[in-house]
């Protein structure tokens, strides 16, 4: 290339694709443009399919050789086949601007065996989900590693049902290296998964899709809340994604659960599911809940995780809120975050012997539950029972555990501790 179609080259690519001067260095190295004419058409082709001039300039920096394509010969025909599969065009556009490559690919050698491939085992519908999700699949095909991992997982026994799932929500792992393919499913079956189920289909998508790194770092995480190795596995076979929740996540969920509620924090080893539930849809408004009723003393302080977690709301709501909303009725209130708690409580120990004064307890809620659940600060009416040892017995059930490390005691009107 001379320095003068260099120079135009790299011109063109900053004023007319919007590239940066070091993008447009860099994709001159594979691209020589002569005249504009044809690179205008490829633009303006693109630009009518729906792409952003943000989503061009990207287009263009990934597979700037693009420039150089027929548009009405080479590029035409190919949008109009996605368009036919009823990709909307602003998926279209995303699509481009993701994986411009796939326009690389012959139409009628690679890209239509590529599909007649994934519609002879799912539904169209879930066809335009790959192309939308894993557009790669039409750059890559499905010869190289697609097929023979899933005769790999046949062999093994996989159903279909399973390879479905793949295929149509994950085909991504089915794209690994063949080669490393194997390593992982033999790495699977030893763990203890049964390839006929589908929680395989997860451990797969996990142990594929995730840099060794971010399994580590949820390893020790775990251990450091008190997970054995054992209660880690364990977890992962009930429920794989546990491994790639965001440390932010597993930590306000544990914190929540473990410092707030009082569970114990191997109890959740064994329903790992929560933590992929909704802090603030979910998890913060029942356990708000269940807070209430059980300084009440109209629930069990043991309950279960379990039950007040996992159900639908329909059955939760029957349960813990309608159950009890002649004794509470500010509770679905509580639910529904309308109300941070009740302004008093009256907190009685059965066991405890009754001092002859009431006294008010400020109390400051640590973590998720002080701005989720109750505030920054809660009044309390409380009346307190004097122990054996004298006055106050810090004994208290251990949901009240939460608060009695956050209390202040005033008695009498000078406000003495």
């Amino acid at each position: 290339m001379s320095a003068n179609q260099h120079n135009f080259t790299v011109t063109y690519l900053m004023n007319s694709c919007g590239l940066s001067p070091k993008a447009a260095i860099s994709a001159s190295k594979k691209v020589e443009l002569q005249t504009p004419e044809r690179a205008d058409s490829v633009l303006a082709l693109v630009r009518n399919h729906g792409l952003s001039e943000a989503q061009l300039s990207k287009f263009v920096r990934l597979h700037p050789e693009v420039l150089l394509a027929d548009p009405e010969q080479t590029l035409l025909p190919k949008l109009r086949f996605f368009i036919s599969l009823g990709v909307s065009k602003e998926d279209l556009a995303k699509t481009l601007a993701f994986c411009p490559q796939i326009l690389s690919r012959n139409l009628e050698k690679e890209i239509l065996p590529d599909y007649n491939f994934l519609r002879s085992l799912i539904p169209e519908k879930k066809v335009v989900s790959v192309l939308k999700n894993s557009s790669w699949f039409f750059f890559e095909g499905h010869s190289k590693n697609v097929v023979p991992n899933i005769g790999l997982l046949r062999q093994l026994g996989m159903p279909q049902s399973c390879i479905y799932l793949l295929l149509a929500h994950y085909i991504n792992v089915l794209m690994v290296k063949h080669e490393r393919f194997g390593v992982v499913v033999g790495k699977v079956k030893e763990m203890g998964f049964n390839l006929e189920k589908a929680t395989s289909v997860s451990a797969l998508r996990v142990l594929c899709g995730r840099h060794k790194s971010v399994w580590n770092r949820s390893w020790e995480l775990y251990r450091s809340w008190g997970w054995s190795d054992d209660d880690i596995l364990s977890a992962f076979r009930r429920y794989p994604q546990c491994m790639i929740h965001s440390e932010k996540k597993v930590m306000e969920v544990m914190d929540l659960l473990v410092n707030n509620m009082g569970w114990p924090s191997r109890k959740i080893a064994q329903y790992p599911v929560v933590l992929s539930l909704s802090l603030k849809r979910r998890l913060i408004p029942r356990c708000s809940v269940v807070k209430v009723l059980f300084l009440k003393g109209v629930i069990d302080e043991n309950l279960h995780l379990g039950s007040v977690l996992l159900p639908v709301e329909k059955h939760f709501l029957e349960k813990f809120v309608t159950a009890y909303l002649k004794e509470i009725p500010q509770l679905l209130n509580v639910y529904q975050g309308k109300v941070e708690f009740q302004d008093y409580q009256e907190v009685q120990f059965s066991d405890f012997k009754a001092c002859n004064q009431n006294v008010h307890v400020m109390t400051s809620l640590p973590g998720s539950l002080e701005q989720g659940m109750f505030g920054a600060y809660i009044s309390i009416h409380v009346t307190i029972y004097r122990g054996p040892t004298g006055f106050p017995n810090t004994t208290a059930p251990s949901v009240l555990t939460p608060f009695l490390k956050h209390v202040t005691i005033y008695r009498g009107p000078t406000g003495s501790h």
